[in-house]
């Protein structure tokens, strides 16, 4: 089974400024960026950059100047079909020329994005913007009973967005399901970006365990859906909120087997005393510190049964110092679960 490193990459490249702390929080951050932004259609040539205060802005069609992030003037420059890394170490006016020269002469308009002062992004007449306030908005609807998984490393909580894109990490957790004797919970990632840096799309998938770097391991029923921003981006909605339905169906399936298991796990004995149960355990190929600390842990409870002892090797993963440990710990409670899957 494959590991899933989407969350992590993104865990690393966000900033605090990135990172929100619930749906509701982004939803607010991603609905103020859809009612400040602002479209502007001219023709190529009227897209005027301008040395300004030792800077390249861009004053389209004669009018306020706006400042260029760095999205917004590597596709200037694709649009010019000229290098951005030539046109960086040039002076302001230097290259105020190379883009008079070499704007292309169609009037076939631009699409210009902008924020205030702040330009996000140029596209041409193929581009269709699907705003994250929207994707949000379908997400707080249809997916009521996510959430984002434990906090991570820096902070990670799974949801952010920024000037290029927006990406959403959530789990359900308490919709752990039995799949072929192994216990997994649901969770999806959904992605999008307004300024047509990635394309919108969604992955769901089953799962056994969450680091704090947010790898997700050991996934299962792994589904992923992408659509490019072009004219009918739109239905990407009716993709995503279809993957996530579909998930919630089968998880709400799945579940009723899993909470059979876990009953007759919490009714079965793994052995008679803590002798029996080190065996036990050391044939399923637990280490003997791990193994003793577990049956210490569930002889407090009163009795051995497999569910006690599966409690309290999942309590002992969760104070592992490494990922590693931690998952194969969670991996091999996980594994004792299949002695009454039958």
């Amino acid at each position: 089974m494959p590991n899933l490193t989407k969350a992590s990459h993104e865990l690393f490249k966000r900033t605090p400024d990135e990172t929100f702390s619930s749906l509701t929080a982004l939803m607010s951050h991603c609905r103020d960026q859809k009612e400040s932004g602002k479209d502007r259609w001219l023709p190529p040539r009227s897209v005027n950059a301008l040395p300004r205060d030792g800077r390249l802005v861009l004053a389209p069609d004669g009018g306020e100047a706006v400042a260029m992030n760095d999205w917004s003037f590597t596709q200037l420059c694709g649009l010019a079909k000229v290098s951005k890394e030539t046109v960086n170490r040039l002076s302001p006016e230097t290259a105020a020329r190379v883009f008079a020269e070499t704007m292309p002469a169609t009037n076939k308009p631009v699409q210009l994005f902008h924020e205030g002062e702040r330009l996000r992004s140029v596209h041409g007449t193929s581009y269709t913007r699907l705003f994250n306030a929207d994707v949000v908005a379908m997400l707080m609807e249809f997916a009521v009973d996510f959430q984002p998984p434990q906090p991570g490393l820096n902070g990670a909580t799974g949801l952010y967005a920024g000037e290029q894109d927006m990406f959403c990490f959530l789990i359900d957790p308490t919709g752990w399901a039995e799949i072929e004797g192994e216990a997994f919970a649901p969770g999806f990632f959904v992605w999008n970006s307004e300024v047509g840096k990635r394309s919108v799309g969604v992955s769901t998938f089953w799962f056994q365990a969450v680091c704090r770097n947010h790898i997700v391991w050991d996934a299962t029923d792994v589904l992923e859906i992408t659509r490019k921003h072009t004219g009918k981006v739109g239905g990407a909605l009716s993709d995503i909120r279809r993957a996530v339905d579909e998930l919630v169906k089968k998880r709400d399936s799945r579940k009723d087997g899993f909470v059979a298991v876990i009953k007759k796990a919490m009714e079965t004995k793994l052995g008679e005393d803590a002798d029996e149960v080190l065996n036990v355990l050391s044939d399923k190929g637990i280490g003997k510190s791990l193994a003793k600390h577990a049956v210490e842990l569930a002889q407090a409870q009163g009795r051995f049964t497999i569910f006690s002892v599966v409690d309290a090797l999942t309590r002992l993963a969760g104070d592992a110092v490494y990922a590693g440990e931690r998952h194969e710990a969670d991996k091999k409670a996980a594994a004792l679960l299949r002695l009454v899957a039958a």
